[in-house]
């Protein structure tokens, strides 16, 4: 199989940079070229198209941090891989996605890495087969005007009050202010699912919760500065899950899901006003919040879809290290049903990292 680095080194000596892969993205806004690999009618390896209809179940109700999917819906990037994907579905949270995948209630699910860790903790087999998120979405934020200035770093939080929610959030803030010696220091208190609402009063000094958050805070005409989790704690966002044993028999489609979305996320990753318009055109009862979509979605595709191991191996690409470090902190609260292997939990072998949209996603985007 041809790896990454062959493929940049191929790119360098042709001549054909981003700009040159950028214009076979296809789409509405790129013209009804194919990807340009193999020359079949649907995309896949076979040409055969993948019998059935394929279900997507979200981790909540449809945002800005979903338009990879809906890219790729409405520019048949999964149906030239041959996969029928029918409506995607509004999800209940991230423990009903993951359950629903181990259950086989749906084929692929978007949920988290510390619920895929739950799941299979409660006799259930979900299984990681793509990280969208390459950093998990927790920050710790606070306006200028709570804080009295700028906040930069996470040493600025002693002797202050800091809010979160519950669930990881709460966990990895506080695996954070721990790294930087400053836990003891920090009075850390249950702001329910009120968080942003406790800090623009002014009731806490900074927050933690997701970078959404953070964004619904600047829309109501503040100034936000955030310190990201996943800078300092390693730790994954949304991850694809699937049921093991259905993946095992059905590998061309979890395969073509795979090539499609990243294909999909490149394409909305370069054209983020018309991505957000088709999220919105599947969605219109999210028109009157469009600017803070379109803001999700560049936030994410920005700073939390991509880094090492994507430009080392490819989009959607896992390592061991977060996994294990969520696997701790989970087991470390109490949370965790029984015994689980983190390393069990989530594969690389679906990734077709010779299909550029998968291998070279760092170069396109």
């Amino acid at each position: 199989m041809e790896r990454t680095a062959t493929r940049r080194a191929f790119l360098a000596a042709t001549g054909m940079g981003v700009a040159g892969l950028a214009g076979c993205l296809g789409g509405t806004g790129g013209g009804a070229g194919g990807d340009g690999d193999t020359a079949s009618p649907t995309g896949t390896t076979t040409g055969t198209p993948i019998p059935g209809e394929s279900s997507l179940l979200l981790n909540w109700k449809p945002s800005g941090l979903h338009v990879p999917y809906f890219a790729a819906k409405a520019n048949g990037f999964y149906e030239e891989e041959g996969l029928t994907l029918g409506e995607i579905q509004t999800g209940e949270g991230s423990t009903f996605s993951a359950k629903q995948a181990g259950l086989g209630n749906v084929d692929f699910a978007v949920t988290s890495s510390d619920q895929v860790l739950n799941v299979n903790s409660r006799d259930l087999s979900p299984q990681s087969v793509g990280v969208v998120m390459q950093k998990s979405p927790a920050v710790v934020f606070s306006t200028r005007d709570t804080f009295g200035g700028e906040l930069t770093s996470v040493d600025q939080l002693a002797g202050k009050t800091v809010g979160t929610g519950p669930g990881m959030v709460r966990m990895l803030t506080t695996l954070l202010l721990e790294e930087a010696g400053v836990r003891e220091d920090v009075e850390m208190v249950d702001t329910g699912y009120d968080t942003v609402q406790q800090l623009l009063s002014g009731e806490i000094d900074a927050a933690g919760g997701v970078f959404g958050d953070a964004i619904s805070a600047e829309a109501q005409d503040y100034t936000v500065d955030s310190i990201p989790v996943g800078n300092t704690i390693p730790s994954y966002g949304h991850v694809i899950a699937v049921n093991r044993e259905w993946a095992g028999n059905n590998s061309p489609a979890v395969r073509a899901f795979l090539r499609a979305t990243a294909r999909g996320a490149a394409w909305a990753q370069q054209r983020p006003g018309e991505a957000t318009d088709l999220l919105i055109d599947a969605n219109g009862v999210l028109e009157e919040s469009r600017d803070q979509q379109r803001r999700k979605w560049e936030t994410m595709a920005a700073e939390f879809m991509t880094g090492d191991a994507v430009a080392e191996h490819g989009w959607g690409w896992s390592r061991s290290e977060p996994w294990q470090v969520v696997h701790d902190a989970l087991a470390g609260a109490d949370a965790l049903g029984g015994e689980v292997d983190p390393a069990s939990v989530w594969t690389n072998e679906y990734l077709d990292t010779d299909y550029r949209f998968v291998g070279s996603y760092t170069d396109i985007v």
